[in-house]
């Protein structure tokens, strides 16, 4: 992998994490409804012991990595550290910059919209093959360990992230379920297109590179 690509997945993988902590910020503020599963375990932690959303997302998703580690044996990759400190910033920044939607109507399309927002960040991010973050690192594991489909492997963990999170009070409603139900069925569709597109970029930017040679 040479500069210019190192440079080019990582601007893919940094773009997938803005997105993802966009898309995880839209449903938190239409949380009336329910929020996703790992974020009904950040916001019930947050309810029960202070500190921030984002900075749940960055301790839960630590301890996740260690967990990882001592299973497989094997270090972490740097995509999996970028996510872990990253996203719980990005979920901060935006969950501050959105304003709370002010009728029923508002929170269901910031809730559908921000269900699309976050498949398709997770597809862009998984794409850049930088590694994937701590919740994806094992999903992903999963799945190539199991064939299973990635949709039914994601919805398994998230159901054990729910569970928790509404033992600690977190908001859980009809989003919840939306949100676990149709996560999935858009990174099925997401990053096979994040793929191909990173690799048109790839191929167009090696064709310019030897251009220049």
């Amino acid at each position: 992998m040479n500069k210019r690509e190192k440079t080019l997945r990582l601007s893919f993988f940094l773009s997938g994490l803005v997105i993802l902590g966009l898309g995880v910020a839209l449903t938190i503020k239409g949380q009336r409804l329910g929020i996703g599963p790992w974020d009904v375990l950040h916001v019930g932690l947050f309810q029960q012991l202070g500190l921030t959303v984002g900075t749940w997302a960055i301790l839960v998703g630590a301890l996740i990595i260690a967990l990882t580690v001592a299973v497989t044996k094997k270090p972490p990759r740097i995509g999996a550290i970028l996510n872990m400190l990253l996203i719980g910033v990005f979920i901060d920044f935006f969950n501050w910059l959105i304003p709370e939607p002010q009728s029923l109507i508002g929170a269901i399309a910031i809730l559908l919209t921000g269900i699309i927002v976050i498949g398709y960040g997770v597809g862009i991010y998984v794409s850049a093959d930088l590694g994937e973050g701590p919740r994806d690192t094992i999903m992903m594991m999963i799945v190539r360990k199991t064939g299973w489909n990635l949709s039914k492997v994601r919805r398994s963990i998230e159901i054990v992230a729910l569970a928790l999170g509404w033992m600690l009070g977190g908001p859980v409603g009809i989003g919840t379920l939306l949100i676990a139900l149709f996560t999935g069925t858009i990174v099925n569709i997401s990053l096979p297109q994040s793929r191909v597109a990173l690799e048109r970029l790839l191929s167009k930017e090696a064709k310019t590179a030897a251009h220049h040679a």
